[in-house]
């Protein structure tokens, strides 16, 4: 009995163990501090193509700055 019951909660096991990976990816690529810089040069990208008004990109940059000083203060400790 407790093979099939093995057997029977190996599929949801395997999913839960790939989503565990999956999310670990996201959370390496969110706190990258090369992901952060290249979202501040898509951002000035936007701004000079006249994407985004200005108060719209220094309220996003401001973000951004912070974002990286938190991930750098992390590196550092």
């Amino acid at each position: 009995m407790l093979l099939i019951d093995d057997l029977l909660l190996l599929p949801g096991r395997f999913l839960g163990m790939v989503f565990r990976e999956i999310y670990n990816l996201v959370q390496e690529e969110v706190n990258d501090p090369v992901t952060v810089q290249k979202g501040l040069l898509h951002l000035q990208l936007l701004y000079e193509m006249d994407e985004i008004s200005l108060e719209e990109y220094e309220e996003r940059e401001a973000e951004l700055i912070a974002r990286l000083r938190e991930l750098r203060k992390q590196d550092k400790a």
